[in-house]
């Protein structure tokens, strides 16, 4: 398949399959253009939630698109990696019209165009999504059967033997015993009580507020979101480390001039970060790694755990292997991450006199995710607003936090302004990372 017409050029794309094994001649092309093109800089983008190849590629190139005029004399080349990524067909995506990504979601019927996503991301588990698209539709009283839709939703996420994604789950290490499954499937019923009240706040302080009584097969369809999630992270870790880490090893071995700088969005940015674990020893060629509202676990590279000091980040000392800094970009109205995230991670038996979102906000400081606060527990980290990072000479290691908030902050609930990642302030600092000029 021929790389896509883009504004920005060269351009190459970067498909894995699920295992993270390379798809199409995509990778040989990238290899050899790179020499031929003379490219000094390359930027390698990987998305969160677009599934669609030629909507992946119209957020690359929308994000792409200001490089030339703010770095004009860098010889710049640019990559989009396309991984097999679930979207439910009411998530934003970044690209979209704000009038059409921000219409309000038909909880909790499965349409038919995220219906046939689910059977493409799992396939051979029609009868379970059949199933699953039943009951949310009949919506049936009785609480053993919210309990029957989370054995459905389950195992219908389970890793199918054999294969390497069961290894890439775990955001946090302890005594090398992986993180354990989230608990939402462990008395399904109250998790989808949980996140039908945790939705209905986040509608009632969003623009058009109000009040309804939660529905617990609302939360039931968001239920099945986030366990589609989990096995998104599953597969993004995957992708990282065995398929995109590998490329960029067999690039530095191709073009050992050429410096790389790792952008991703979402689940897209757990995807790049899992790629310093798969590079080959000694490859020094990433120069930069940039996280937009990183969908994973705040303390993915920490040594230790402010809670648990026997356990570490799984990504742990992984922001060595780049030969500059590794910037995550966070927001407060990334919604999302900061009040769905956590209740997903790990949805704990607290106290049910609080409300929903102050239990996501509680749960933040255990199972929160860098896209909301940023990097936690790394000794060193350093931390700037979008405006002073811009203005500052980012430190040439480590890890550094950038509040975006000031523009990474429209949308809608329950994502809130978790894809609102389309500025040029945010390319500017993609290049002031990687100080490409």
């Amino acid at each position: 398949m021929a790389d896509p017409a883009m504004s920005v050029t060269p351009y190459w794309e970067l498909a894995f399959d699920a295992d993270g094994d390379p798809g199409g001649r995509g990778r040989d092309r990238l290899l050899a253009g790179v020499r031929e093109r003379g490219v000094r800089d390359l930027i390698v983008f990987a998305h969160g939630w677009n599934t669609d190849r030629s909507g992946a590629n119209r957020l690359y190139d929308r994000f792409f698109a200001p490089v030339p005029r703010l770095a004009p004399a860098a010889r710049v080349g640019y990559a989009g990696v396309l991984w097999p990524a679930m979207r439910f067909s009411d998530e934003p995506i970044p690209d979209f019209p704000r009038a059409v990504a921000a219409e309000p979601a038909r909880r909790p019927v499965l349409d038919k165009d995220t219906r046939h996503a689910l059977l493409e991301t799992f396939p051979g588990r029609a009868i379970l999504v059949d199933q699953i698209a039943r009951l949310l539709e009949q919506q049936p009283p009785e609480e053993a059967e919210l309990e029957e839709f989370g054995r459905l939703v389950r195992t219908l996420v389970e890793v199918v033997a054999p294969g390497p994604q069961a290894l890439f789950a775990a955001d946090t290490v302890a005594e090398g015993v992986p993180q354990s499954e989230p608990e939402m499937f462990a008395g399904s019923a109250a998790a989808c009580e949980e996140f039908a009240r945790a939705l209905g706040e986040l509608e009632a302080s969003g623009p058009q507020q109000g009040f309804r009584i939660p529905n617990p097969w609302d939360g039931a369809h968001e239920l099945l979101r986030q366990a589609t999630y989990y096995a998104m992270k599953r597969r993004a870790g995957t992708v990282g480390e065995r398929g995109l880490g590998r490329v960029v090893g067999q690039l530095a071995k191709a073009a050992p001039n050429v410096r790389v700088h790792l952008v991703g969005h979402s689940f897209g940015a757990r995807l790049v970060s899992f790629a310093l674990r798969g590079l080959p020893e000694g490859v020094r060629t990433v120069k930069s790694v940039t996280l937009l509202q990183g969908a994973f676990s705040h303390y993915a590279f920490a040594a230790r755990l402010p809670h648990d000091a026997r356990a570490g980040g799984v990504l742990q000392g992984q922001q060595n292997r780049v030969d500059g800094p590794l910037v995550c970009c966070h927001s407060r109205h990334d919604a999302a991450l900061g009040t769905m995230y956590p209740l997903a991670s790990r949805m704990a038996g607290d106290s049910r006199s609080a409300t929903a979102l102050d239990m996501g906000r509680a749960l933040g400081a255990k199972w929160g995710a860098m896209g909301h606060d940023g990097v936690q527990a790394v000794p060193g980290t350093h931390a700037y607003t979008l405006a002073g990072a811009l203005k500052a000479r980012l430190p040439a290691s480590g890890c550094v936090n950038v509040d975006a908030s000031a523009v990474v902050r429209r949308g809608g609930p329950p994502a809130g302004a978790h894809s609102d990642i389309l500025h040029a302030e945010l390319a500017r600092l993609v290049l002031a990372a990687g100080r490409v000029r």
